[in-house]
């Protein structure tokens, strides 16, 4: 693959010994280039490395970061930054992801970047010119990913959910505290805009709007199964056992991973949605794909970011099949301090309700949209808009007496906090709590038993099974826990 002339020589080997010091590194807090201060020129930009060219990263991640728009609102039209590389296991999509770059840049007034290309996430993790990374992957590779890229000293924007596992999801949360680095998770709904009303919708709630809340209703989708496909050869540019990574060992096929056909533009075909989202070796399904969006906004109207559920119930339909094995259709119930009920279920539409004891207030994407046009659509959303209130009294801003931070940007604001080192709207503490109410009840769903938890152990009472599920075996040389784990032994 071929590297960026501005890249300083050092050896994957070379970086392997510096990680294996990242004992010392974690205990010390790392902090921004002191270049990136200052009046607004091509040396105070910051530069990014983008880790997975997929339909998300290309479609997304990309122009946010670059300041050609994304797909939440209006245009963010900045130059904050630069993409000096990308990186993918298949060096197809790493090499369209060069020309992606290329052009969301090529109306730039300034020099466009040399963007270099990259297999091994590791080669791009040992730039020194790099300052921050973006991470668009399968659920099952961001610990890993993320965890190397702290090590290194990057600052991180990760596509939700913030990890597969619990166990990784504290880890990591842990690691970020320990670095001082910035992270902020994609759970861009705390940026939508040009409407903004999530974030309209949840200051109406926490001022007390719809009296004292009792209960919220989650609307998510589910995702379609299909029979096995038989094993296929693995793709001469793709780099399948990385791809693995801490997952079990399993044959190849496309149905499994993602499709090898690329878009009409040279990307990845945006309408086509990947195999490995309904695998649960490698996703959990829309009770993480989605809901760690919807989690994340009841758990910012219920002004309980940093807590959780105290009971969780649930059943879920799982399918038979060995590839696409994601849950069906599912009905959860969990119980939050004060008594507030949540209730999550396929057969609700897609957005979130609060209801009080003066009325309810719902938010959603406009009309239900899917993020994607490969996303499963939802129980109808028909009569409601995307803010609304049984009685639109309850809209009325004035009188609002709680004010949360605006951004019509999520990449926006990530990259104005690297360089503030103010926190962003959606960091590792808040984003493992609402991954973890997920996990709950996914894990609800498979034991099809009432649970306990306990938000401040983080962990089930008196259910060792459940507890077992917090985490996983990893395979090989694979795994975020393992590499913490050897990290701490010095």
């Amino acid at each position: 693959m071929k590297k960026s002339e501005t890249e300083d020589a050092i050896s994957r080997r070379e970086f392997v010994q510096k990680s294996a010091l990242a004992v010392g590194v974690l205990a010390a807090p790392m902090y921004i280039p002191r270049r990136l201060f200052g009046a607004s020129a091509p040396s105070n930009r910051i530069r990014v490395g983008h880790i997975g060219c997929g339909r998300i990263g290309q479609s997304h991640d990309f122009p946010g970061i670059s300041g050609s728009g994304g797909r939440a609102g209006a245009p963010a039209v900045h130059d904050l930054a630069e993409i000096l590389a990308v990186c993918d296991l298949d060096t197809r999509r790493a090499e369209s992801g060069k020309k992606t770059v290329a052009r969301l840049y090529a109306d730039k007034a300034w020099a466009r970047p040399d963007v270099a290309v990259y297999q091994d996430y590791h080669e791009l993790l040992a730039r020194p010119d790099i300052d921050a990374v973006s991470i668009s992957l399968p659920d099952h590779q961001h610990a890993q990913v993320a965890l190397t890229a702290l090590m290194a000293g990057k600052d991180i924007y990760i596509q939700k959910p913030f990890t597969m596992t619990h166990a990784e999801g504290q880890m990591l949360r842990e690691a970020v505290a320990r670095t001082g680095r910035i992270l902020q998770v994609g759970s861009q709904q705390r940026s939508w805009g040009p409407n903004e009303q999530f974030r309209k919708g949840v200051e109406l709630v926490r001022s007390g709007r719809i009296g004292t809340l009792r209960r919220v209703e989650i609307g998510l989708p589910t995702d379609p199964t299909a029979p096995d496909n038989p094993p296929e050869p693995v793709p001469a540019a793709f780099n399948y056992d990385m791809w693995l990574g801490p997952t079990p060992e399993a044959y190849y096929t496309e149905q499994r991973v993602h499709p090898q056909g690329l878009g009409r533009d040279g990307g990845p075909d945006v309408a086509s949605r990947p195999g490995w989202l309904r695998n649960e070796n490698y996703s959990l399904g829309m009770i993480t794909g989605w809901g760690a969006h919807h989690f994340d906004t009841a758990h910012w109207g219920m002004n309980m970011e940093l807590s959780g559920p105290s009971k969780i119930e649930g059943k879920g339909e799982f399918p038979t099949n060995k590839i696409w094995n994601v849950h069906g259709a599912y009905e959860i119930q969990l119980e939050y301090p004060g008594k507030v009920i949540m209730r999550v279920s396929d057969k609700l539409p897609n957005g979130i309700r609060f209801i009080g004891d003066e009325g309810w207030i719902w938010v959603s994407r406009d009309g239900g949209a899917p993020a994607t046009p490969s996303d499963p659509v939802s129980a109808s959303t028909t009569g409601l808009k995307s803010l609304d209130a049984s009685d639109k009294k309850l809209l009325d801003p004035a009188g609002v007496t709680v004010h949360l931070p605006a951004s019509l940007s999520h990449h926006q604001n990530w990259l104005e906090c690297v360089k503030s080192r103010k926190q962003p709207l959606a960091p590792a503490p808040i984003a493992h709590r609402s991954n973890t109410a997920c996990i709950l009840s996914w894990i609800a769903m498979k034991t099809g038993r009432p649970l306990t938890w306990d938000v401040n152990t983080e962990k089930f009472v008196n259910d060792e099974q459940a507890n077992s599920m917090l985490t996983r075996p990893e395979r090989g040389k694979y795994g975020a826990l393992k590499m913490a784990a050897s990290l701490k032994k010095g």
